[in-house]
């Protein structure tokens, strides 16, 4: 079942990017449906967070998406190679976003394997936001999309994971963010292989 727009209009980012954790995300581009759960994800906390693309409510071509409601999918392209998912949450104005970091591959491996030039199923294959998004053939033109649509959603199929068995540590790549970036706004389950590294 396809995760209620409800559950996106929350204001704290943090329970939510943990929430999210065990959920499923798929993808069905050009009829090919693929996907896995989520092991990890990364808090981007708004106008008054400094790591995020929003800080100081600044608004462009880009980020406009982050101050849509909650529920669509803001997807950017990263040092001009990467493609990156995030989830947008929290009300209209309220530009809070989710980096998924990693899954775990559970449906259509065969067209992950391929999308990645890979002949088996290895960590890397879905590791890193980079990975995730290449792996599940999720590019801009994805940037938008509501997650209750049929080409990109998450879904509660039941799996969830307690604090013990979830770290919170600081984000990756965002020295620029001062002292925001020692936030412990990652967040992924202790011992999955798809964790992006470091992962101790």
């Amino acid at each position: 079942m396809k995760l209620p727009q409800s559950f996106y209009l929350s204001s704290d980012v943090i329970n939510v990017s943990k929430a999210l954790l065990g959920k499923y995300l798929f993808t069905s581009i050009d009829g090919l449906i693929s996907g896995g759960y989520i092991v990890e994800t990364e808090a981007y906390n708004g106008i008054i967070d400094r790591a995020s693309h929003a800080y100081g409510n600044r608004r462009t071509n880009r980020t406009a998406i982050m101050f849509r409601e909650g529920g669509i999918a803001y997807v950017y392209l990263c040092y001009g190679i990467h493609e990156m998912l995030n989830v947008v949450v929290s009300p209209e104005d309220e530009p809070r976003a989710i980096l998924i970091r990693a899954i775990d591959p559970t449906d259509g491996l065969n067209i992950m394997m391929e999308r990645r030039n890979m002949d088996t199923i290895k960590p890397n294959i879905t590791a890193g936001p980079g990975s995730v998004a290449k792996a599940l053939g999720i590019d801009r033109r994805l940037n938008g999309v509501s997650l209750q649509s049929n080409d990109l959603w998450i879904e509660d199929r039941g799996l969830s994971f307690d604090d013990e068995q979830i770290a919170a540590v600081p984000r990756i790549g965002v020295a620029y963010a001062g002292q925001d970036a020692l936030l412990p706004y990652r967040f992924y389950v202790k011992g999955n292989k798809f964790v992006s590294k470091p992962n101790k």
